[in-house]
């Protein structure tokens, strides 16, 4: 009996002895993968939650005959649904820059732009020329402004910002801080006096250039000559082989 129970513990001791090193082998991998993922994460993190830089961007996300139409200083009742409108009709998508104080007059048109499928971009509380203001006093306008378009429509991101008048001053850091890439452009058409329709258009044919961002408005005055010349001009850059892009999302 003694001999015995001797032989059956030796063979428990080695049974769980080898037991032992199956679950080291087995779990080292899988220490090391968690390990590495963890270090992932902490790498990446960060850099995920940032997803803007200082850098002024005037340029869409890809190559080739590509433009990125943007519109500032709406919502306006009187020209931005007929915009909507004509984007919508020609399967165009676009950047809107609003302007905060006309975002708490109109925000049903603000959920009609995030309904369409466009982005958002930060124009400002007031319109201000922000080129002397402090970081401070920046910020505080650019979350102001953020607050007021997610009351209007909640939960939408906005990720662009671009200064009043092109003042940029120190806007760039504070906005890309604010997860806001600072957005420019190539090509201005001096829209905001309206020069008539057909010069609109010609202004855009003559300065277009592959990756360019245009600038154009929607609100801040009588915008139906924009709108008219954005309905002729997008079959006729298409039917040139320009395609429709978003801005860049990183400088």
């Amino acid at each position: 009996m003694t001999t015995t129970s001797t032989t059956e513990t030796a063979v428990r001791e080695r049974t769980r002895s080898r037991d032992a090193r199956r679950l080291r082998r087995l779990a080292t991998p899988l220490l090391l993968s968690g390990g590495m993922c963890l270090g992932a994460l902490t790498v990446t993190g960060p850099a995920q939650a940032r997803q803007a830089d200082a850098q002024v961007v005037d340029s869409t996300r890809h190559g080739g005959r590509a433009v990125a139409l943007t519109f500032d200083d709406g919502p306006n009742p009187a020209d931005t649904p007929r915009l909507l409108e004509v984007l919508r009709k020609r399967h165009v998508k676009a950047v809107f820059c609003l302007w905060g104080d006309h975002v708490e007059e109109h925000p049903e048109l603000v959920r009609a732009i995030v309904a369409g499928g466009h982005t958002l971009c930060n124009h400002t509380m007031h319109h201000d020329d922000m080129g002397t203001w402090s970081a401070e006093d920046i910020r505080a306008d650019l979350e102001r402004t953020n607050a007021a378009i997610r009351r209007a429509a909640p939960g939408a991101r906005i990720p662009y910002f671009r200064a009043p008048y092109g003042s940029w001053g120190k806007t760039p850091q504070v906005a890309a801080d604010l997860a806001m890439q600072p957005l420019g452009w190539r090509l201005a058409i001096g829209d905001w006096e309206p020069p008539g329709t057909d010069e609109l258009v010609r202004r855009v044919e003559e300065g277009i250039t592959p990756g360019a961002v245009i600038l154009m408005h929607d609100g801040g005055g009588d915008r139906s000559q924009t709108v008219d010349a954005v309905d002729r001009l997008i079959p006729l850059l298409r039917a040139q082989g320009w395609h429709f892009d978003k801005p860049a999302r990183r400088g």
